[in-house]
């Protein structure tokens, strides 16, 4: 790595210096046109744009939401199975990070349609798309300098982390994506050198799609409690067995999909499928921002639920619950015809609605993944955390009033993503930097994630 004991090699520091600048600069503009491409298909599709005020679709006409959805799964159906089938194939980022090349224009397409399928509502995340492109830029840029051997393979596992650090303004995730998922090499010069490039592609990027807090946590108590800290080990514990069984279940509909022409009516059905959910569940649809935003803004049924009725509607479990379960504009919720008392109905319409979006959500990314879709599961994964999470607050708190829901929901949403992506340094940085959470509550994110890291492990082992 240096031409003599003690001496500087200049060239490397050189390279590395113009890939954490000129490259991270264009996958950060890469980044930034794929979330304005984003925008402008939900816009065209579905007539909304995804924001702190609207996580989600839930103003959009059912109708429009299953259309949607259904005719953007059944067109990328049909240009995957040609891209698959007609041309060169499109490699995975850790198989391009091993040394298979990605094809220039077949790339493009492929991360496109990624883009094109979560705006038109389908149950899959996006952050696939900036990291292939990235992979596949660096592949060009390691061309240009004559990289090769493990200069090479850095250069495009940092460019790949680069791309999600870039999308999501998260340039610590992005560095430890890289370093702890593709590289598995913790080393001082990895660490530089991915988050020279990811904050880079950060920058560029928000100076394109825009500086944003991805996810609302205002509704989070002021300061961690030593009863959050208990709950940070149960929450934990029950998103690392959850978090294990998604990682499983995730790896089992990727090796099922199809091969052959049963995706043309495969991924239609699949669109046909969420549609109908959706109907009846809007916030399943898209890359998990508005599951995730559910369990956020949950609000806690001692005190505050009791006058949540009020609160805006950017994702209020209390609103969506009603919604959901009342037909009409009727003022008798169906819990009171069941004898339940007014902070009891509250409670269970709200866990209600968290344990139904919570299946809803897990099915229908599953059964997008199972019908040849290509997307990730990072977002799909925190907004099942953040159900968990929810779920577990919305007891907890009765018991603990001083703790929030909001507070649990931050906690899963790190712990689950951390057990099915096995990568708990990546998961921490990138559910912290997305809520913009306060320092305060690394505390207990930190005690969830280690609890979830360390039983999801032995129970894959198994």
């Amino acid at each position: 790595m240096t031409k003599t004991t003690g001496s500087v090699d200049w060239k490397r520091i050189g390279w590395m210096a113009a890939a954490a600048l000129l490259l991270g600069a264009v996958i950060g503009a890469g980044a930034g046109l794929l979330t304005l491409l984003l925008y402008g298909i939900e816009r065209l599709m579905l007539g909304y744009v995804e924001g702190s005020a609207a996580p989600g679709p839930f103003a959009v006409p059912a109708v429009r939401r299953a259309v949607s959805v259904t005719v953007g799964l059944a067109i990328a159906g049909v240009i995957w199975w040609l891209l698959r089938t007609k041309t060169t194939k499109v490699p995975s980022v850790k198989k391009a990070v091993a040394g298979d090349r990605m094809p220039i224009w077949q790339t493009l397409v492929h991360v496109c349609l990624q883009i094109f399928i979560v705006g038109t509502g389908a149950s899959i995340g996006r952050e696939v798309a900036p990291r292939e492109l990235g992979a596949m830029l660096a592949q060009r840029f390691c061309d240009l300098f004559h990289l090769d051997g493990i200069d090479r393979r850095t250069v495009v596992a940092v460019a790949a982390g680069a791309g999600l650090g870039g999308v999501y303004n998260a340039p610590f995730a992005g560095m430890f994506f890289a370093v702890e998922i593709l590289l598995a090499d913790v080393a001082i010069e990895n660490v530089a050198f991915g988050l020279g490039m990811s904050a880079t592609a950060a920058f560029v990027a928000s100076s394109i799609k825009g500086r944003h807090v991805f996810y609302d946590i205002s509704s989070m108590q002021d300061s961690i409690t030593p009863t959050l800290m208990l709950a940070a080990l149960l929450i934990g514990a029950a998103c690392g067995v959850a978090g294990a069984w998604f990682r499983r279940a995730s790896a089992w509909a990727e090796s099922h999909k199809p091969k052959d022409t049963a995706i043309l009516w495969q991924m239609p059905l699949a669109g046909v499928l969420t549609g109908l959910i959706a109907i009846g569940v809007p916030q399943v649809m898209g890359n998990g921002r508005a599951a995730a935003q559910l369990g956020f803004s949950t609000l806690s049924p001692m005190g505050a639920l009791a006058s949540a009725g009020g609160a805006d509607d950017g994702g209020n479990a209390v609103i969506v619950a009603e919604q959901s379960v009342s037909a009409g504009d009727s003022p008798v919720s169906p819990w009171t015809l069941l004898g339940l008392g007014d902070h009891q109905s509250q409670l269970a319409v709200v866990l209600l609605v968290l344990v139904v979006t919570l299946l809803a959500k897990a099915v229908a990314t599953l059964l997008t993944i199972r019908s040849g879709a290509s997307g990730g599961v990072l977002q799909p994964g925190i907004a099942i955390g953040s159900m968990i999470g929810a779920i577990i607050g919305v007891l907890w708190t009765i018991a603990f009033p001083a703790d929030s829901v909001t507070a649990c929901a931050l906690i899963g949403a790190a712990a689950l993503l951390s057990a099915s992506q096995q990568a708990p340094l990546m998961a921490m940085c990138l559910v912290l930097e997305l809520t913009a959470a306060p320092s305060t509550f690394y505390v207990p994110v930190t005690l969830g994630v280690a609890v979830s890291a360390v039983l999801s492990h032995q129970l894959l082992r198994k």
